[in-house]
């Protein structure tokens, strides 16, 4: 599937190839967090357009210096999650968010405090494959006598 240009506030849990042009509002300093492929650096950002704002998690070093609050930034290959019930956007790598959108975009107070929302009935897909339990097979259920325990009948 090939890149969708959206706007903020139509996106959808579990979407890819997401790309759009927005403002920044306010930047996270970089953090370490540990992952299950080892520890990565993330750089956190609320970013917002005519129709809403979003959270945007920047995966890996990804301009964590260079990206300022006022900025305006183009992102592609984008692509969405959910947490607490709230659409998020992420992106990896500095390739793929390029600041100086030439897209006229409102300042950030007239941008609406409106975020995407996962639709109630949403449950994401599990990670990382099935799980197989294994389990023994159960016993026969077995009566206790007295001479299991060594005493005489």
């Amino acid at each position: 599937m090939g890149e969708v240009k959206v706007k903020i506030g139509d996106l959808k849990p579990e979407m890819n190839g997401v790309s759009l042009v927005a403002r920044v509002i306010s930047v996270e300093p970089s953090r370490t967090i540990s992952t299950r492929s080892g520890l990565r650096t993330i750089t956190e950002a609320v970013i917002g357009d005519e129709t809403g704002k979003v959270k945007l998690t920047m995966w890996g070093k990804a301009l964590t210096n260079k990206l300022k609050e006022g900025d305006s930034i183009e992102v592609r290959n984008a692509w969405t999650t959910v947490f607490k019930g709230v659409v998020q956007l992420n992106v990896g790598g500095e390739e793929n968010i390029k600041i100086g959108s030439e897209e006229a975009l409102p300042e950030p107070e007239e941008i609406p405090e409106k975020y995407p929302q996962a639709p109630e009935s949403y449950r994401p897909e599990r990670r990382g494959g099935q799980r197989r339990r294994f389990q023994r097979p159960r016993r026969p259920f077995r009566r206790e006598r007295s001479s299991d325990f060594g005493e005489e009948e």
